[in-house]
């Protein structure tokens, strides 16, 4: 057994995610109803909700009861670490806080019925005036928080210059990648960069996977490095898995057989434990999903849902572990809904989820009985995967009362460095 540093093993342990955390963060009531939540810009194909002040996003949603329903969003600010900042809303927010989800749509021509509800922020309502974290609640009529989403405004004061790499960890050569980012700030006076900065690195747009609680490494004029061995180490991880459903009636990309039912249901080709085979190059888009369809001209409400069939063959099942299929259509959230079950008789694991027409990207991973989350004992973790990871870097002034976001850095994993 090969002994570990203790620095790897913090770093290891960093990237453990539990769920009760995840519960406490994002502690909602769990409505099975609500499918195909997006936070994103108004730009094609741009998966992040982390954008400059003043940038439109837009927040869109299904509710497959069919009904109009009275849901509001409520903005608020956050720390650097996700906790309710001292900021009155009055104080980040020209307008109201909470208003009314007012464009409402029902579905067209699909055979599983929706309605579908978007806003865009900031509009004539809620124009946010502060940089920083804000998480984004959607309530139902009862006042209670059906979900929730992060988004992250940032104003360009500083400059950050970001490399992703293979790790220097001789223990973590083939299966991690470490992150260093060089931050430029001639515009802002730092007196105490231990006290006055926090930075955050973000894999993926996966809120799950990040690193705080870093301090800089070197300092110089208007000038702070961050530069560890493996203290900014994350897991290579594996390209994601993916699907295209964009036709509702016929096979697509990955999609091995199509059967029509109450609705269409698409099985899946089956996907094998990768835990020990070489890496094996895969375009994907980092497990986000984007909705579409060839089959009407608005993807909002003529896009249909399928029932998608998942199968990972096993030989035989994980001891004392759970498999869930794993992904931005769900914010990367473990969930009954994408848990699936041995079946001895074909030796695998099955389940279905409901998924609106589009290209997923998914993965597939396992929970132990501590609800700790292992992302590569079935998908393997590869130095060569191609990861992208964004730097935010948060500023507090002594005596401020909120913590700014003043820059972001971001870079993506190559091979050919």
């Amino acid at each position: 057994m090969i002994l570990l540093t203790y620095e790897w093993y913090i770093c290891k342990m960093k990237h453990t995610i539990f769920i009760g955390f995840l519960v406490a963060i994002c502690g909602t009531i769990f409505s099975q109803n609500i499918k195909s939540i997006q936070l994103r810009t108004l730009q094609e194909n741009n998966f992040s909700a982390i954008v400059p002040l003043g940038t439109v996003l837009e927040l869109s949603f299904d509710d497959l009861d069919n009904d109009n329903k009275e849901y509001q969003y409520k903005i608020q600010h956050m720390t650097h670490d996700w906790q309710p900042s001292r900021l009155l809303s009055s104080q980040y927010i020209d307008g109201f806080d909470q208003n009314n989800i007012n464009t409402i749509n029902n579905s067209f021509n699909t055979f599983q019925n929706y309605t579908h509800y978007s806003v865009q922020i900031p509009n004539r309502n809620s124009v946010i005036t502060k940089s920083g974290n804000y998480l984004l609640s959607v309530l139902n009529e009862e006042d209670e928080v059906v979900f929730t989403r992060r988004f992250v405004l940032y104003e360009n004061e500083v400059s950050l210059g970001v490399n992703v790499s293979r790790s220097r960890n001789a223990k973590a050569l083939q299966t991690q990648q470490t992150v260093e980012f060089v931050v430029n700030h001639p515009k802002l006076r730092i007196n105490n960069p231990s006290q006055e900065v926090n930075v955050v690195i973000l894999k993926n747009e996966n809120w799950n996977e990040t690193i705080t609680d870093l301090q800089p490494t070197f300092f110089q004029q208007n000038v702070l490095r961050y530069s560890y061995n493996n203290n900014t180490n994350f897991w290579g991880g594996n390209e994601y898995l993916n699907f295209d459903t964009k036709t509702i009636r016929n096979n697509s990309l990955n999609v091995v057989k199509v059967e029509r039912k109450d609705i269409f249901h698409h099985y899946l080709y089956p996907n094998d434990v990768k835990t020990f085979q070489t890496y094996r190059y895969n375009p994907d888009i980092n497990g986000q999903f984007a909705i579409r369809t060839l089959e009407g001209n608005n993807t909002a409400t003529e896009a249909d849902y399928a029932m998608m069939h998942f199968t990972l063959l096993s030989e035989e099942p994980f001891s004392d572990k759970e498999v869930y299929v794993y992904g931005a259509f769900n914010n990367f959230e473990i969930e009954e809904e994408n848990k699936l079950y041995y079946n001895s008789n074909t030796n695998s694991y099955v389940g279905t989820i409901l998924l609106k027409q589009g290209f997923y990207n998914y993965s597939y991973v396992t929970v132990d009985k501590n609800n700790v989350i292992d992302k590569n004992e079935i998908m393997g973790s590869f130095f060569e995967t191609e990861n992208e990871y964004k730097v935010l870097f948060y500023f507090k002034a002594f005596g401020a009362l909120y913590d700014r976001v003043v820059g972001v850095g971001m870079s993506n994993f190559s091979q050919n460095r």
